[in-house]
């Protein structure tokens, strides 16, 4: 393969990264963002995301741009001009939704943007954001012809290869993850898979189109929001049934082909996200989409769940609701990881309050300023022992949280609920 290859990777957060630094180990890279703060910190071996150790961050990054002065590293810019000299670009920015979940492409329309004021004949533009099957060659291609002047799969191609980032996962890394690969043509198609089965360990799979690979991904969320909503559905059931949910799945998953799903808040920049972008594009084409619109909001209905339970479960003990105090552990989407990005735990926050409830949020593994910013929530610096609560939701499994001894900031007819059903019975009065 061609190992001359001078790599810019835009968007430097979960996926962007751990990807740059991984390239940075074979070839010059250039990583650009449009974060000022977030590029200096990295630049001086530091990652707030915890997703790169900073060991391994520092062994790759340099004091100028390896494009221009050669060698293998990487280089952290918000300039622009730093990326002139590329020859690979690889785009993994956010691919959210609006307030109305429809697909919101602004940030790879602003990323393809900027790639094409500097693409130059002969690049090949690399897209990893989760989107719909098209939206490569039909969103971001004519926005690079239009900025560049030059013409899709004659003067510059394109690819895809889906990012499966699993935020906060030490075992499942970047080189570890299988990787879909795709070209626009067959012959670019071979370069874009030989360029990351150079550092992917656990190997490529080509897909025959960039709209397989596209589609591949899409699925991939999709697939699991479904089976989680079931699971979901189970716990709604069987939680009028006075049946533990937990017990349920235990006994099932001694079936050889049961899948081992459990019910829970589902949320996060991909599940809570991704299926959405589905659903738009088949209902663009007239097919409107039952099972996985259903999924979704069956999914986004567990916060109110989560928070009717608890309040019942107050009534039951005597414990008057209005101005009771609650604490709930955990803020971020997922368990030992920072990445507060839509949060489902919100909604349970939101919901018992609407019941003229106190809650107060702890969470080590989350950014106090960030979660002030985005969800207006001041987070306790630390869980005072002295001060008893009616109420303890353990929303998040930090391995922080299952050291705590909770019956000492409980009373004895205090609720403890488990969202993530870890604790013991014991402890918990319920689980979901």
């Amino acid at each position: 393969m061609n190992t001359n290859h001078k790599i810019a990777i835009i968007g430097l957060g979960y996926v962007g990264l751990p990807l740059a630094r991984l390239l940075a180990t074979k070839y010059s890279v250039v990583g650009f963002d449009i974060n000022n703060e977030r590029v200096h910190e990295l630049n001086n071996g530091k990652d707030s995301t915890l997703e790169v150790e900073e060991e391994l961050l520092k062994k790759v990054i340099k004091e100028q741009n390896p494009l221009s002065t050669g060698g293998n590293g990487l280089f952290c810019s918000t300039n622009i001009s730093d990326l002139k000299d590329a020859n690979v670009y690889i785009i993994t920015v956010p691919t959210p939704v609006d307030k109305h979940n429809r697909p919101d492409l602004t940030p790879l329309h602003k990323s393809s943007e900027t790639v094409g004021n500097v693409l130059k004949k002969g690049d090949i533009v690399i897209y990893e954001s989760t989107v719909y099957p098209g939206v490569t060659e039909e969103e971001c291609v004519p926005v690079l012809e239009k900025i560049s002047g030059l013409k899709f799969n004659e003067d510059f191609f394109a690819g895809y290869s889906p990012e499966r980032i699993n935020p906060g996962d030490k075992e499942r890394t970047v080189e570890k993850i299988l990787k879909v690969t795709s070209g626009s043509t067959p012959e670019i198609g071979k370069v874009v898979d030989n360029l990351y089965k150079s550092v992917i360990l656990a190997g490529t799979h080509l897909a025959p189109s960039i709209k397989v690979a596209e589609a591949s991904k899409v699925i991939e969320n999709s697939q699991r929001d479904v089976n989680i909503a079931f699971m979901n559905e189970l716990a709604k059931i069987f939680s009028l049934m006075d049946i533990d949910t937990h017990d349920v799945l235990e006994a099932a998953g001694t079936k050889w082909n049961f899948l081992n799903f459990k019910p829970g808040l589902v949320g996060g920049h991909c599940i809570g996200v991704d299926p959405f972008y589905l659903a738009q594009k088949a209902q663009e084409i007239g097919y409107y989409s039952e099972l996985i619109l259903s999924a979704r909001r069956l999914n986004d209905s567990m916060g109110a769940f989560v928070a009717s339970q608890v309040v019942k479960l107050m009534i039951k003990k005597n414990i008057p609701v209005k101005e009771a105090k609650v604490l709930n552990l955990g803020i971020t989407f997922k368990e030992n990881c920072p990445d507060i990005r839509n949060s489902k735990v919100i909604d349970v926050i939101k919901q018992l309050e609407d019941y003229g409830i106190h809650v107060e949020t702890y969470d080590p593994w989350a950014d106090k300023v960030e979660v002030s910013e985005e969800y207006g929530i001041t987070l306790l610096d630390e869980i005072v022992c002295s001060k008893t609560y009616d109420g303890i939701i353990l929303s998040v499994s930090h391995n922080e949280f299952l050291e705590l001894d909770l019956q000492r900031i409980a009373s004895d007819l205090s609720v403890i609920y488990d969202v993530k059903g870890i604790l013991s019975k014991k402890i918990s009065n319920a689980r979901l």
